[in-house]
């Protein structure tokens, strides 16, 4: 059962360490640190994207800043109470991490695979040049009953097609995971610049 679970939600970056580890958490004795690592996209822009790894996979004392690494594992969500409401938290919860030399073939720079539930109403737009974008939020079920609720958005041809989902409609994913900026109002004058993470749709499937 675990297996099956672990394959709804895949994935595997390769990407250069751009902060120290930070502690996050520990569970049975085991410590988790936080770790931001910054991957290429075809243009010119680059994703920093976090990622949860546990003591046991890297020794967390040393600095790695600036080492390349492979990370396989799962885009996961938990919500995070912060100004009287909760707040989605994303990160890449790593279940192998790798130092290796550069990028090849072998290792996909940024890549991702989700099989799971439309959670909330699709929202469909055009931006001011035309260009067609719908947003999702899928819901991927984890062990012990959890499911982790992932933010997609589809562009075109996909974003048209995903614009007719349904809420519960069952659907597979392949993508890249991006960051984006943005200013969050806070305050009456006050601002905050944030960053937000979500799946660039490359491919969406329907399932029956």
């Amino acid at each position: 059962m675990a297996d099956k679970i672990f394959e709804n939600n895949q994935v595997s970056i390769v990407g250069t360490i751009v902060s120290d580890f930070r502690y996050s958490h520990e569970v049975y004795g085991e410590g988790f640190y936080m770790v931001d690592i910054s991957v290429n996209r075809l243009s010119d822009m680059v994703d920093v994207i976090p990622i949860m790894v546990s003591e046991r996979l890297v020794d967390t004392t040393q600095s790695c800043e600036g080492q390349m690494v492979y990370v396989t594992g799962q885009f996961r969500s938990y919500n995070r109470h912060e100004e009287k409401k909760n707040r989605l938290v994303l990160s890449v919860f790593a279940r192998e991490l790798e130092f290796v030399e550069g990028e090849t073939e072998e290792y996909k720079s940024n890549q991702i695979y989700l099989d799971g539930f439309v959670c909330k109403e699709p929202i469909y737009r055009k931006t001011p040049l035309g260009r067609e974008i719908a947003d999702l939020l899928i819901a991927v079920n984890r062990s012990y009953g959890k499911s982790d609720y992932i933010p997609c958005i589809c562009w075109g041809r996909n974003a048209r097609f995903a614009s007719s989902f349904e809420v519960g409609s069952h659907v597979e994913i392949w993508g890249r995971i991006q960051s984006r900026e943005y200013v969050k109002k806070i305050g009456e004058n006050v601002t905050e610049k944030r960053v937000a993470y979500e799946v660039s749709v490359s491919k969406v499937e329907r399932l029956e």
